[in-house]
C-alpha cells in the first residue's frame, strides 16, 4: 500500500528527499546609497532597512560579507534631480562613486547596478517626459550611457529596470563597444505595474510626480505578455531575467522557467517585505517561518536567485539550519 507519509517521519528523511533547497549563495541584498556624509537613515516603511552614505555603507557591507551573501543590488539617491536624470550617467554620480569604493574595499563582492532614471529625474519617471508623455526611444541613449558609466566604475552586472522597449539591445551594443562585452545584463523583463513597490519609492525617493507607470510597466492581469517581454529581451542580449514582484507572480516565474533556458531572478520586493515585517511586529505570524516559506516557494517556482530585503536574516537562518 502506498503511503506518502513514510518519507516524512524524521527530519533527516525529510531533508534527504527535499526537492528544493535555499542557499545563501543564491541571495542578493538590495542597498540604498545616498549622497552626503555620515548618513544612516532608517526607511520607516521598511523596518531594518536604511539609506547609507558612502562613508557609512561599510557598516552594512560588513554584515553582508560576514553572512556569506555574494551579491548586492545597488540603488542611488542623488543630491540633485533634473528633467533629464543627468545624475544617473554622471561619471562622478552617487552610484559610480559607491561602486569604486565597494570594489576597492570588497573586491570579491558581486555588485549589480540598477539602471533607471526614476531616482534622478525631477518628475520621477523612468524616462524622458514631453507634455506628459514618457518618451521611449529618446530615453534609450541615456540608459545606455548610464550602463557604460556604471560598468566603467566597476559594476559586475548591469540591471536595467526602466521597462523601455528595445533598451536591452541598445545597452548591450553600448557595453560591447565600450569594451564590456563580458559584463552581463540582468534584465527586469517581467516587471509589473504593482502596488507592492510603495515602500521602495519611500526608500529611493522615486515616486512619480504625476500619473503612474502603467504605460511602460506591465499590466498585472497579463501573463502571456510577460513571455513576449522575456523573449524580446533574451533576443536582444539579456543574460538573466528578473520577475518582479515575486509572491503574487510565481506563475510568471514558473512560465519563464518552463519556456526558456536562462537564469531567473525573483525580486521579493519592498511591499512584500513590509507586510511580513508589520505582521511579525504585531505578533500575528512567525517571521522566520513565513520568510523561509516565501523564499523556498520562489525557488520551487523556478527562480535560481532571489533579490530580497530579508537576505541578512535568511542567511542567518539558513546557516543555523
Amino acid at each position: 500500500m502506498e503511503r506518502t507519509r513514510r518519507l516524512r517521519q524524521t527530519a533527516v528523511m525529510r531533508d534527504m528527499v527535499r526537492e528544493n533547497h535555499l542557499r545563501v549563495d543564491e541571495l542578493i541584498y538590495p542597498m540604498f546609497v545616498a549622497a552626503g556624509e555620515n548618513i544612516v537613515q532608517p526607511v520607516e516603511s521598511m523596518p531594518g532597512i536604511c539609506q547609507y552614505s558612502i562613508d557609512r555603507m561599510w557598516e552594512e557591507l560588513d554584515r553582508v560579507v560576514k553572512a556569506g551573501i555574494p551579491a548586492i543590488l545597488l540603488f542611488g539617491i542623488p543630491d540633485h534631480k533634473d528633467e533629464v536624470g543627468s545624475g544617473a550617467y554622471d561619471d562622478h554620480g552617487i552610484v559610480q562613486e559607491a561602486l569604486r569604493k565597494i570594489k576597492k574595499d570588497y573586491p570579491k563582492l558581486l555588485v549589480i547596478a540598477d539602471v533607471c532614471l526614476c531616482e534622478y529625474t525631477s518628475h520621477g519617471h523612468c524616462g524622458l517626459v514631453r507634455e506628459g508623455v514618457i518618451l521611449n526611444d529618446q530615453t534609450l541613449p541615456l540608459l545606455a550611457k548610464t550602463a557604460v558609466s556604471y560598468a566603467k566604475a566597476g559594476a559586475d552586472i548591469i540591471a536595467p529596470s526602466d521597462m523601455m522597449d528595445k533598451r536591452i539591445g541598445v545597452i548591450r551594443k553600448a557595453l560591447d563597444e565600450a569594451g564590456f562585452a563580458y559584463t552581463p545584463i540582468m534584465a527586469y523583463s517581467a516587471k509589473f505595474a504593482s502596488g507592492y513597490y510603495g515602500p521602495f519609492r519611500d526608500a529611493a525617493h522615486s515616486a512619480p510626480g504625476f500619473g503612474d507607470r502603467k504605460t511602460y510597466q506591465m499590466d498585472p492581469a497579463n501573463g502571456r505578455e510577460a513571455m513576449r517581454e522575456v523573449e524580446e529581451d533574451i533576443r536582444e542580449g539579456a543574460d538573466m531575467i528578473i520577475a518582479k514582484p515575486a509572491m503574487a507572480y510565481m506563475d510568471i516565474i514558473r512560465d519563464i522557467h518552463d519556456s526558456y533556458n536562462i537564469p531567473i531572478v525573483a525580486y521579493n520586493v519592498s511591499g512584500e517585505y513590509a507586510m511580513v515585517k508589520a505582521a511579525a511586529a504585531n505578533g500575528w505570524i512567525d517571521e522566520k517561518k513565513i520568510v523561509m516559506e516565501n523564499l523556498i516557494g520562489m525557488k520551487r517556482a523556478g527562480a535560481k536567485m532571489i533579490i530580497t530585503y530579508h537576505a541578512l536574516d535568511a542567511a542567518r537562518w539558513i546557516t543555523e539550519m
